[in-house]
């Protein structure tokens, strides 16, 4: 039998085959972010397609750490009624889930949170709105701290397997390791071990607040990309190093971000009309204009996380790691976990086309995900439709 369906263990909880479902932003909860039917049978669906691993998409923590409408929160007690159905429905088919939690930082908008948004440093006028984040205060990154773990408390509660924190994409965490987001000069920023700080401590809050011997995930850029130095490869491995000494039990490895890097992130084809529709129209042209320059310089690369991956895992140890972006043919996962590149193969869009994709390869139905990489589907996040392959096409008006 294939590794692909051999059975290994995130610390003491034992997944079944070697896929993860990797968090994708559903656009599928309430106003308020609280869980919606919808929500209950997407995971219902994979965990019945035999996804090994569920992680669900991003969590916000706090109001203010909201990235976009309709996502789903963990920001409260009130949260936890509905957070436990999804725990259910996974566990109902044999699944096993972990709760994916973030803050977004300075990746939101003034519209959606009441207030500008605020990271690490205020630089680097946002591409899009051209709003500049307001830097946090220290009483306002402990706060946020706190609420990274007070997630985490909700997330065990509600019966999920694990947490995974999300330090990649631009969101918060990601701003405090990445020299191009953070420029402090206290002590969260002005080096690598500064800008790790922060990281640091919500590792050590998460896992006070979890039971003994629950698992604790990390969501880690490879590669920022953005249009200054941030996080690269190797400063990658060194924070996974760091990390591999705070005891975490799996790193994903990722790459971009929604605002500098969305199509490092999703490599593929870009839907240039229906993106650049999705904005007010006075901002179309110019939102065209830069989606035109970009067309046939972020094609589809088979596994294009996979060499940064080979130069993380050695610094994890025995920790695992697990590795998503682009990998779409199952001779080709087979490869990377028998060359010991990673230990899992984690997959966002072919899941949403298919998400039996996993019983497929396990019988031998098919040997390639049928995602054509359109990335429709992050299209459809500007006009707040729920996630699904739009592969044929997306209504141009909100």
């Amino acid at each position: 039998m294939s590794l692909l369906f051999s059975p290994m263990k995130i610390g003491n909880l034992e997944i079944k085959n070697r896929f993860i479902h990797s968090a994708t932003y559903e656009g599928m909860a309430a106003d308020d972010g609280r869980v919606r039917d919808a929500l209950i049978k997407r995971y219902a669906k994979l965990a019945k397609g035999e996804a090994g691993l569920i992680i669900p998409g991003y969590m916000f923590i706090h109001p203010l750490g909201q990235a976009l409408k309709y996502q789903t929160g963990i920001y409260s007690d009130e949260m936890i009624p509905g957070l436990k159905k999804i725990a259910a429905a996974v566990h109902g088919h044999d699944g096993r889930v972990v709760f994916q939690i973030a803050h977004s930082g300075r990746q939101t908008t003034k519209e959606l949170i009441g207030r500008k948004p605020k990271g690490p440093s205020a630089k680097w006028r946002n591409p899009v709105d051209f709003t500049k984040p307001v830097e946090m205060k220290e009483d306002e990154i402990h706060k946020a701290i706190r609420d990274f773990g007070s997630a985490a408390r909700r997330a065990a509660e509600a019966g999920a397997d694990g947490v995974q924190l999300h330090a990649a994409h631009g969101y918060l965490i990601n701003q405090f390791l990445s020299p191009f987001y953070n420029d402090r000069k206290d002590k969260w920023g002005g080096s690598d071990e500064n800008r790790f700080r922060f990281l640091k401590k919500v590792v050590t809050e998460v896992q006070s607040a979890l039971p003994e011997n629950m698992p604790l995930l990390i969501k880690l850029n490879s590669n920022d990309f953005t249009p200054r130095k941030g996080i690269v490869p190797s400063l990658a491995a060194t924070y996974a190093k760091w990390l591999g000494d705070l005891k975490i039990d799996l790193v994903e490895v990722s790459c971009g971000s929604v605002d500098f890097a969305p199509f490092n992130e999703c490599r593929g084809d870009i839907p240039v009309d229906e993106m650049a529709a999705g904005f007010p129209w006075w901002k179309r042209p110019f939102i065209k204009a830069k989606l035109n320059s970009w067309v046939g310089k972020f094609d589809l690369q088979e596994g294009y996380n996979i060499e940064a991956a080979k130069l993380i895992k050695p610094a994890l140890g025995k920790i695992p790691l697990a590795v998503v972006g682009g990998i779409r043919k199952l001779k080709h996962m087979e490869e990377v976990i028998v060359r010991n590149n990673a230990d899992f193969i984690s997959m966002s869009r072919p899941f949403i086309r298919e998400p039996n994709i996993v019983k497929k390869f396990r019988q031998n139905k098919t040997n390639t995900v049928s995602c054509i990489s359109c990335n429709r589907c992050l299209a459809a996040i500007l006009y707040h439709l729920p996630i699904r392959c739009y592969n044929k096409g997306l209504p141009l008006s909100k």
